[in-house]
Formats: structure tokens, sequence, C-alpha cells
């Protein structure tokens, strides 16, 4: 468990749940305020902020937090109501710690304030007025939190508890403003899909599944029923790569129009990566957008494909051409799904793993290549934390690259030649994740012959692929024939590639390749 940072508005009630909070779980309780003015040799909050401004008081603010954060020791934290208005901070707070906002109406925060003299940022014009402005200027910055509850109406014990059990779960957090989400992980536990989509309360449930998930893990999807007293509908598609088309978006599309859906519809994408990829994009376009939540049943749409926003299916042209950014609501990783899984399927997933810990995670890259015994014995208590490792990697990605127009493009390693395979083989010679590692493999191989790369990286990466099973060698005349299909790529740019580039075993970058370039540098490959 991590430190628990509390904030919100003033008077939402931080210091006195944060008191509790930190007595119930026997840790110590600090308060950013009491620090800030003890610091400052000030009498109260509002003497500094008269005597020294707003901008001095928020540099002080934002130096204790930055302290606070650094200690490693585990604390309950009651920040100022400003405090995570700077993002510098919020991002920190939330890489480092527990991030709880606590809410409170405006007619609340004035029936506990009392005296406005001692909130200067208040007492300004119409307090009632000021106290919704100031709502409204921090939703986004109070939004990216790892959970949030009204103090309203709740009591102290009960929000207590609520908290205690947030910081249990300990989800990740993808961070983007208003939409942010996040991604709980548990082993066998559906009560945890229940309590996500209960939390968003729908007015019905469309969920999207295929045929196999929905023969294999027909327990887990009565157990969901059972729990939600919801009007749910049922999309069940035919399994495959191959099936990722309109015509099965149309299915959705159809189904959910039948059942006479509101924009208060949650779409649940109950699946793989490709169920994941289609419901997201018939969520995103379906009454002009309404919410969906991914429960991610195979180990590849878990560390990747669920996690965000890209959906969208393919074209006969090339694979994900067609689709658009639709962040979920909700992410909930149950590895219990991939008990059931074939074991073809469940090793493809590691694929997506190598391929992002080779990319930005040397020290995750080493753990795979310790633990993948261990890893292919489909030992739940061993896999958890790299799952959970390699979700935290992609969350930062997209925190930073939400739509693909920078450093998130580094995370398509391997997709350029992987995705040309896939559409050459129809979608059925090679899973996605067998597809990627090959395609990592003889990318790291054309990067060198470019003289972008070093050899280094080459043995290792592939070394670690054959011990997961995975496929690495491919005959340099299919690897030509599939070349074709990376002129639809979507990374193409004029007649130039943003190609991702190993520099060293955890770090990439992307470089502008020529296309000509890169069909010789594949071309002139011998068996790859």
């Amino acid at each position: 468990m991590r430190s628990i940072v509390l904030s919100g508005p003033m008077a939402s009630g931080k210091t006195t749940v944060g008191r509790a909070l930190a007595a119930k779980l026997s840790l110590p309780f600090v308060d950013t305020d009491e620090v800030l003015i003890a610091k400052a040799g000030a009498a109260s909050v509002a003497e500094l902020w008269n005597r020294e401004g707003e901008a001095s008081f928020r540099a002080r603010e934002a130096e204790i937090a930055r302290e606070l954060l650094a200690n490693p020791s585990r604390r309950v934290i009651a920040f100022g109501g400003g405090t995570v208005t700077r993002k510098d901070v919020r991002r920190l707070a939330l890489s480092r710690a527990l991030v709880v906002t606590l809410r409170a109406r405006p007619a609340t925060t004035l029936a506990r304030v009392g005296d406005l003299s001692a909130r200067p940022n208040l007492n300004v014009g119409d307090p009632a007025a000021r106290a919704q402005e100031l709502l409204t200027e921090r939703a986004a910055a109070y939004a990216e939190c790892h959970g949030s509850f009204a103090t309203d109406d709740q009591t102290v014990d009960d929000l207590v508890d609520e908290i205690a059990a947030l910081a249990e779960r300990d989800p990740v957090v993808v961070p983007l403003g208003e939409r942010t989400y996040t991604i709980d992980l548990v082993a066998n536990d559906p009560r945890a899909l229940s309590l996500a989509i209960a939390e968003l309360g729908p007015s019905s449930i469309i969920t999207v599944t295929d045929s196999n998930v929905a023969r294999h893990r027909k327990d887990a999807r009565k157990a969901l029923s059972a729990s939600l007293a919801i009007r749910e509908h049922d999309v069940i598609l035919p399994p495959g790569e191959e099936q990722k088309t309109m015509v099965s978006v149309s299915a959705i599309w159809d189904a959910a129009l039948g059942a006479g859906v509101d924009r208060d519809v949650v779409v649940l994408a109950f699946g793989g990566g490709v169920v994941g990829d289609m419901a997201g994009f018939a969520a995103a376009t379906l009454l002009r957008g309404v919410r969906f939540v991914q429960a991610p049943t195979t180990l590849l749409s878990m560390v990747d494909a669920s996690v965000g926003g890209k959906t969208g299916f393919d074209h006969p042209t090339g694979k994900n051409l067609i689709g658009a950014f639709w962040q979920p609501s909700a992410v909930v990783v149950d590895l219990g799904h991939l008990t059931t899984l074939p074991p073809r399927q469940a090793i493809s997933g590691f694929a997506e793993i190598v391929k992002i810990a080779l990319s930005h995670d040397e020290a995750l890259f080493s753990t795979l290549e310790e633990k993948v015994d261990t890893l292919l014995t489909g030992d739940l208590d061993a896999l958890l934390p790299i799952v959970r490792r390699a979700i935290e990697l992609k969350a930062e990605i997209v925190m930073h690259d939400e739509r693909e127009s920078g450093s998130r493009a580094i995370l398509n390693l391997g997709h350029t030649l992987g995705h040309a395979l896939e559409t050459f083989g129809d979608y059925r010679r090679w899973l996605h994740g067998e597809a990627v590692a090959l395609g990592l493999v003889a990318e790291l191989r054309v990067t060198r012959a470019l003289g972008l790369a070093t050899e280094a990286p080459i043995a290792r990466v592939a070394a670690l692929l054959h011990k997961f099973h995975l496929p690495t060698e491919i005959d340099a005349a299919t690897l030509r024939r599939a070349l074709g299909h990376v002129s639809s790529d979507k990374k193409r740019v004029g007649d130039s590639l943003a190609l991702p580039v190993v520099t060293t075993v955890g770090q990439a970058a992307i470089s502008k390749v020529r296309m000509d370039a890169f069909f010789a540098a594949v071309d002139a490959l011998k068996d790859a």
C-alpha cells in the first residue's frame, strides 16, 4: 500500500477524514497547510496569502508537496485545495501515491467554512458564485485521481471505509483530465467488474463478446448479470481477427438501437483485443458517443489493447485503418480469465509485454528473462506484477501522448512489419502477438542495417521471445511479399515512415525513414 493523498476543494473534509483514515490504517497524518504556515512563520493560511500573494503561496505549497512525496514512508497527506492545480505536482502525486478527491457542493462548502476571512480565495465577491467558479476551474485537475467521493451526505466513518477499500484495490490510473479512468487488477474476482459498472450508474448494458469467450467464461458472465439489476443485452460475435470488420460493428449498433438504448447506456467489451476494439468504436459512434468499459480476457488485451482508447476495425488494405480514439470509463483486468485461454493465445500476449519492456523498461525486460519459466506455468501470482508494470508503462505513455502525435508512436515497435504480416496472412496465419514477435526481430535487424541501431539487442530479444515459444524466424521471401501492405500503414507520412528504433534495451525513439530505404533494407535481409 502506498501513501494516500487527499485532494479536493476547501472544506470538503480532507483534514477531518485524513486524520480518521490515518488512525484506521495506523499511519502518520500530514496536513500540508499546517506544514506550510509553520515553515513560513505565519499565523494562518489567510495571513500568508495576504502577505505574499497567491503566486508565492502556490510555490511554497508545491515545494512542500514535492518534499512529502519524495519521502518513501507511507502516510496520509491532506493537500490544500489548490495544490493539484499545478500539473507537475498532480502528476507526481499520481505516480507516488494513491490520490483521492473529496468533493463537496458549494452550499456545503459555505456552510462548513463559516468565517470567510479565513478563506481569502473564497472571500471574493459572491462566495457561492466563487465556490462554483473554483470547482469549474479545477474540475479537470480534481478528476485526475484514483478515486473520488462526495462528502456532503456521508459520515466520516463511511468515507474512511470506502477510501481504505480503494487503497486495498490500488488501481492504476490513466490521467486525462475529466476523461480520467482507472484500471483494476484482480485474480478471479468478478465483483470488481460489477462494482466498476455499478459506479457508472448505467440505464442499460450492451455486452459485446465472442462465441469462444461466451462459452468458456459463461460462469463469470452469469455472476456479473446476477449481481447487476440492470437491463442487459448481449451481442455475441464470431471469434477471430478476420471478424474485425464494419459488419461486426454494425451488428453492435443494430443490437443497441434495437434495444432502444439512451445515452446513459454502457457498452461492455468482454473479450480480447478484437472485441475491445470493435465495442469501443461502436460506443464512440453510437448516439455520438456513449460510455464503455473494458473487461479484457486475453493477456494481450490486458496489457495493451484495453488501455489507451484506440478503437476501430480492419480494412482489406490493412489493419486498424478505420477507427477513433475513445477512452473507456473503466478497465477491469481479471487474470482469472486467462485460465481458460488456449496455450497459443496465452503465450501470444507476452509479445506485447516484451515490446513495452524493450522500448521503455530494462528492469521489466530483465524480470521477464529471469521469470519466463514461472510465467509459462500460468502462475497468476507471478504474472500479476508483470501485467501491472506493463499497464503502468502504457498508462504513463498515454498520459503524455493520448492521440499518438509523438512518443506514443514508439509503442508501434514491431508493428509496421507485424501488421503487414497479419494482413498478408489474412489474419489467420499468425496471431497478433506472433506477428509482433516476428516484426520485432525483423525491425531490429532493419534498423541495424539502416545504421540507426546497434546489433546488441537483437540476440537478447530473439532469445527471450524464443523462450516464450514465440516465433522469431521468417523466410525473407514471405517478408518481402508482405511488404506491399506497409504502404497503407497508419505510420506512413508521405514517402516516409515514423519508425520506432531501439537504442538500447529499455530505450527507444522515433526515426523518420524513407519508404524506399526501408523497403531496400527489408529486401536485403537474409532469412530472419
